[in-house]
């Protein structure tokens, strides 16, 4: 009796084990969105192969993360994991391992609205595996697995128990036709969110169900006018200028009318947002740093004015007086967004995104 015994809690052992394995599948066999260089052969890239070497070295590397970037899928799974591996393992002493190279999952619920399920952590390596969520109701849903902010990605599979499916979606959303592109830097790029999902290009990305292509470049974007051209590339609905954090006034003299037209020139109609340096919570104390941002609003306010002056009635001012609040409680530094900051910024600019595109 005892050996009967011992025999059947080793086949429970057994089952139980076979239910947790995941069977993985390769996720650009599904749908990748958000891609900078959607025709690019290499999938996980937010530069074209044709720009190495002619692009300088750091917007090169920065070109290589994935922010922004996420796989849509379907699935019945009642356990869901993946296996990926990033770049490097990069670490910042201000943002969580999991923003920089984790990945984050969502799932679409009736009435359109993206729910967060968990988060893929990294282990420290370059391979990491992950059960993101098990004892699901095993009904297909709709997913969206969105890739890591501030780290690349050599591959990527998602893992289903068997006998559940997994496919490309049926739901088309977020919308692909006419994305929002927005170029900027560090906080564009996503830091210091917490986990990817939390960047306020990924927060916009769902409240409007349109795909937002992250063109953020930590510290550099200083106007290179290559981001430019692929900007253009996108029959955008509207494109994003949110570069003044990384920009002198005079660097904003000297690029800004390049970069403005290679948009205009390809595409004359659509808008064109430029937006203010925000209003950094040191400001209120560091008076060096209040007037350096004043003067960069001021000569990105200049511009603004001669753009419309020549005729461009597509091209609009965006303040950032309360983009973050008030109560200095929105950065992790001083510069940086929290996750609170990043909310607090999708809050501001979602509905001035969605007056200018229903335009």
């Amino acid at each position: 009796m005892k050996r009967l015994s011992t025999l059947f809690a080793l086949l429970l052992a057994l089952c139980a084990t076979a239910m947790a394995q995941l069977r993985y599948h390769e996720a650009t066999q599904f749908k990748v969105i958000g891609q900078p260089v959607p025709d690019e052969p290499r999938v996980y890239t937010r530069m074209p192969d044709s720009l190495k070497g002619k692009v300088r070295d750091a917007l090169w590397n920065l070109g290589q993360n994935t922010a922004g970037m996420a796989v849509r899928f379907r699935s019945d799974a009642r356990q869901i994991g993946v296996r990926w591996k990033n770049h490097s393992v990069f670490n910042m002493n201000h943002m969580t391992a999991t923003g920089i190279r984790g990945l984050d999952l969502y799932c679409l619920q009736d009435k359109g609205q993206w729910v967060f399920v968990n988060s893929a952590k990294p282990q420290g390596r370059l391979v990491n595996k992950s059960k993101i969520i098990e004892n699901l109701d095993g009904k297909e849903h709709e997913y969206m697995l969105y890739l890591p902010l501030y780290e690349g990605i050599d591959s990527l599979e998602i893992g289903v128990e068997e006998g559940a499916t997994i496919d490309k979606p049926r739901v088309a959303l977020p919308a692909e036709n006419k994305p929002v592109v927005w170029y900027g830097t560090s906080i564009t790029q996503g830091g210091c969110a917490s986990r990817p999902g939390m960047a306020a290009t990924n927060i916009v990305e769902r409240r409007l169900n349109r795909v937002v292509v992250n063109l953020g470049f930590s510290g550099n974007g200083k106007l290179d006018p290559e981001v430019a051209e692929i900007m253009a590339k996108h029959d955008a609905g509207l494109y994003i200028m949110d570069m003044l954090p990384n920009c002198t006034s005079d660097l904003i003299n000297e690029k800004i009318e390049r970069f403005y037209s290679i948009l205009r020139k390809a595409h004359p109609d659509t808008p064109i947002l430029l937006v203010e340096n925000p209003i950094f919570p040191p400001t209120r104390f560091n008076s060096e740093m209040r007037k350096t941002i004043s003067e960069k609003n001021a000569t990105l306010a200049k511009f603004y004015k001669k753009f419309r002056a020549a005729g461009d009635k597509n091209v609009y001012f965006v303040s950032s007086a309360d983009m973050i609040g008030t109560d200095n409680e929105g950065t992790v530094d001083g510069i940086h967004f929290t996750d609170l900051g990043f909310e607090r910024c999708a809050d501001y600019m979602t509905p001035i995104l969605k007056r200018h595109l229903r335009k």
